[in-house]
């Protein structure tokens, strides 16, 4: 019995020393852009398109060299997806003072004037130290035929090569990324 106990102490022991660390967690940060007037009255944010690998609560470091380098022990504070939609919401409403933007996804609706669909497609460093955010992105009058597609690539140089830095130009990122949606919003 004596050497049973001492076997379960052992064990838990094992247990206890093999865990990892809770994980140090990251958000995105709004950024303040110009305000513009003349968008939509209202603007529904359709459900924000994630590329699969960057659908994870780890943070992806990179996609270069045919490598997806992820930090182990470093996550995003709520999904990606959900953040970014939250983010632009923010920050739309922030460049565009006479219109009510709302999330598709979200419990509030009304009738929009205007949709507004963005697909990301990369969001993370490149072997300069820069961080690369590519969407495909397609506002549309609700109301009318035809609809203002375009392609996206920001780069934004990191101040650093850490998590917290890769974080940071990220919020600068989407907000360089509000800034377009806000000018496609306007567009005739």
């Amino acid at each position: 019995m004596k050497h049973a106990w001492a076997s379960l102490a052992l064990g838990l022991l094992l247990l206890a020393g093999c865990t990892s660390p809770d994980p140090a967690l990251y958000v995105i940060a709004p950024v303040t852009g110009a305000a513009v007037p003349g968008g939509p009255k209202v603007v529904v944010l359709r459900q924000i398109g994630l590329a699969r690998y960057l659908d994870r609560p780890q943070i992806v470091r990179s996609s270069e060299s045919y490598r997806l380098d992820v930090a182990a022990n470093e996550w995003w504070g709520e999904p990606l997806g959900a953040m970014i939609d939250r983010i632009l919401i923010d920050e739309l409403s922030q460049r565009l003072p006479g219109s009510t933007i709302y999330s598709e996804t979200g419990a509030v609706s009304a009738r929009p004037d205007a949709a507004l669909e963005v697909n990301i497609q990369r969001l993370d460093a490149d072997a300069a130290g820069n961080l690369v955010l590519s969407a495909l992105a397609d506002a549309r009058a609700t109301r009318e035929r035809g609809s203002h597609s375009r392609s996206i690539r920001l780069v934004v140089p990191m101040a650093g090569s850490g998590t917290s830095a890769e974080v940071a130009a990220a919020s600068l990122a989407l907000g360089q990324l509000a800034d377009e949606l806000a000018a496609m919003l306007r567009a005739p």
